[in-house]
């Protein structure tokens, strides 16, 4: 039996879930690596933070495209046989909220299998291939991937959950088995079965960015052995300032809000150990101390410009995740079934 063959035999109803958000010309460029797939998925949900009529109309031609390469497919929960669904969100809900519809929105349309990505990446033609040969005994799947400039991107795979920080030394090599458990998920790329969003639900879109696939991954390792393997399925299309420290790691360039929600949404990601059980307050509070002087040397070696406006950016997320902590109504993510 082929790679291809496996592949339409078992990822069942795969859609790809992307979250755009003011990134035509980025979005472009996957669509036209979705359009290399040399297999064709289910459903390809589109989710379009911005609600733009510019995004909406490069829908439509991606639509066109798709249907006239592979037809229509099988009927989803609302009728529809277009494989190119748009998504189109009231507000810009960050890439929490909008992963949070758009598996929403895949899991409503009868979805056996979700495989989400940002707007700022291109799939390889293969990569359904690739991802098929560990679903029949693996229901979350991370795959490799090339960054920007064409090398390989190493991903913390590893979260140390007492420290609630990704551990950055980490073995890259996978070992006999040739997958690497992990306790961590990444929206750039990553795969999982609808029975796992049954389970733990949809994502946390009060995350609004940064963490959420972290926390997303952490759930799933409750339920299932999420993995990590070396097959490379896509890569990173947008170019981002780094620090490179000794030719091993990198540390790349941020924004302000994302500092703030480092910060801040660390709040969120205790009280998701608390409801597990993990929750160790003074190992957190030094992961937490490690969190902020990391983004600090971010700043000093790669967003010097920013220093003085992201150091402001730090302290109030830091200050608001403490307010979380103490937050009465707060409650996780409910399971769907």
């Amino acid at each position: 039996m082929t790679e291809k063959q496996v592949a339409k035999n078992t990822i069942e109803k795969l859609a790809i879930v992307v979250v755009t958000y003011k990134r035509q010309q980025l979005l472009a460029t996957l669509f036209e690596s979705i359009e290399k797939l040399t297999v064709a998925p289910w459903r390809i949900v589109v989710v379009d933070n911005e609600h733009s009529d510019a995004t909406q109309g490069m829908v439509d031609d991606f639509r066109e495209t798709v249907t006239a390469q592979w037809g229509n497919t099988i009927a989803d929960q609302s009728g529809n046989e277009s494989r190119v669904v748009y998504a189109p969100q009231s507000d810009n809900l960050g890439g929490a909220g909008g992963f949070s519809a758009g598996v929403k929105k895949a899991y409503e349309l009868g979805s056996e299998w979700f495989w989400v990505m940002d707007d700022d990446v291109a799939v390889m033609p293969e990569a359904i291939e690739r991802l098929a040969k560990w679903t029949g005994s693996h229901d979350v799947i991370q795959g490799s991937r090339y960054d920007y400039d064409g090398g390989p991107f190493y991903w913390q795979y590893d979260f140390i959950i007492p420290l609630g920080i990704p551990n950055p030394i980490a073995p890259a090599a996978f070992g006999r088995p040739g997958y690497r458990v992990m306790d961590t998920l990444c929206f750039e790329g990553g795969l999982f079965r609808r029975n796992i969003v049954e389970q733990i639900g949809l994502p946390d879109p009060r995350f609004f960015i940064y963490w959420d696939d972290t926390m997303y991954g952490y759930r799933a390792s409750k339920v299932t052995n999420p993995i990590v393997v070396p097959d490379v399925i896509l890569r990173r299309t947008r170019e981002i300032g780094n620090w490179d420290i000794a030719g091993v790691r990198q540390l790349n360039s941020t924004s302000d809000m994302n500092r703030y929600h480092i910060m801040r949404n660390r709040g969120y990601m205790a009280r998701y150990f608390m409801a597990f059980g993990d929750y160790r307050p003074l190992m957190f509070g030094l992961g937490t101390l490690l969190t902020a002087a990391k983004e600090v040397i971010r700043l000093v070696m790669v967003d010097r410009e920013h220093v003085k406006t992201g150091l402001v950016q730090i302290a109030k997320g830091w200050w608001d995740s403490r307010k979380l902590l103490h937050d009465p109504d707060w409650k996780p993510m409910p399971p769907l079934k």
